[in-house]
């Protein structure tokens, strides 16, 4: 099965990035980069 999900993803005032996906209450990851920050995410996901 294959889902997909929007990634919403911004700059964290304390540096590093956050993401959270709407569809999902409490997705949410956090990284130092954006590939980071995204892999942190799908890793909730999973």
């Amino acid at each position: 099965m294959h889902n997909e999900f929007t990634a919403i993803i911004e700059a964290a005032a304390e540096g590093g990035y956050f993401a959270y996906c709407p569809e999902i209450v409490g997705a949410n990851g956090q990284g130092e980069t954006i590939e980071a920050c995204r892999q942190d995410l799908v890793a909730v996901l999973a």
